[in-house]
């Protein structure tokens, strides 16, 4: 079925801000059979063009922010009614009418964003919860149909939206440094104080760059928690449909080495980001792209969504 230039348009600036943005996703989405792309693409967009507008904190004021995502969210609600939207909504709406996505979960999602805008910190994981359900998992209960599994879709939902969580917390011990900067800490106050860490302390190490062996076992206990999320989540992955298993499959492997990283280079994120050198990317890539060819083998195809771009 083919949606026409605009849509097939619409798609492909989705696809640009994946690719610009999002290299770990981008390289796993690669993964997936070419008809399946198109809307986790369109997902990934619409979570990226709200988190720049929640994230803009040197250009505009709390209240600018506070008004531009109150325009967005309209907008989505009225991309999702059918009316008139800008191409990522555009995707983004017919991603949802396509593969019959809970629109609520968006809601939530946006709800999550405005939390932004004043919540500058967490005390508990359990307040800290609330937070992580609507910007990450959230992301893994949208995906799921695109995904699609081999049972009810029930079954599977707790095991996707764990992983979302997980890499959402692996972004907040990799950009710990970067969410200062903007005012922000995502680690629970509670789980820092138990090392003799406060937000103070935690700045401090920024500000100055010496290293402090109080953070650096307040960043191993974290990190070992966010394993625990993984290992949580990892059972998922056999209920999807066979054809999914690879991507997901990779992009948990790519996220959880972010954590090896950190481990790597001895916790020391809190003045640069930690990454996955390319070369160890692309040496789980491969292999899963492998997994992937041969999954396809003899798999039921869904019809293809024909949007040009992302063969």
């Amino acid at each position: 079925m083919s949606g026409g230039p605009d849509l097939a348009a619409a798609y492909r600036a989705c696809r640009r801000i994946n690719a610009r943005h999002g290299r770990t996703f981008f390289l796993a989405t690669r993964l997936l059979p070419a008809d399946r792309r198109p809307a986790v693409h369109a997902l990934y967009a619409f979570a990226r063009l709200a988190d720049e507008i929640v994230d803009d904190v040197t250009a505009s004021s709390v209240g600018d922010r506070a008004r531009e995502l109150a325009v967005f969210e309209r907008e989505v609600r009225a991309a999702l009614g059918g009316r008139t939207a800008s191409p990522v909504l555009t995707a983004l709406a017919d991603t949802v009418r396509r593969h019959r996505i809970e629109p609520a979960l968006f809601a939530d999602f946006l709800a999550s964003m405005r939390m932004d805008l004043t919540v500058t910190g967490y005390r508990t994981f359990a307040e800290l919860a609330r937070y992580v359900h609507g910007s990450a998992g959230v992301i893994g209960l949208q995906l799921l149909p695109v995904l699609g599994t081999v049972g009810p879709a029930e079954d599977a939902a707790p095991y996707a939206a764990a992983l979302g969580e997980a890499f959402q917390l692996t972004n907040f011990l990799r950009d710990v440094g970067e969410d200062l900067d903007r005012g922000r800490l995502y680690l629970p106050a509670a789980e820092l104080a138990a090392f003799g860490v406060d937000r103070a302390r935690l700045e401090r190490a920024h500000r100055t760059g010496r290293p402090d062996p109080a953070v650096r076992r307040a960043l191993a206990h974290l990190v070992a928690y966010t394993h625990a999320v993984y290992r949580q989540a990892e059972p998922g992955i056999a209920l999807l449909r066979r054809e999914s298993r690879p991507c997901v499959r990779t992009a948990a492997v790519l996220y959880r080495r972010i954590l090896v990283e950190i481990e790597a280079n001895d916790y020391a994120v809190l003045g640069r980001r930690v990454v996955v050198p390319a070369h160890r990317r692309l040496g789980v890539a491969v292999p899963g792209l492998i997994r992937a060819v041969a999954s396809r083998t003899g798999a039921r195809r869904q019809p293809p969504l024909r949007v040009s771009g992302d063969a």
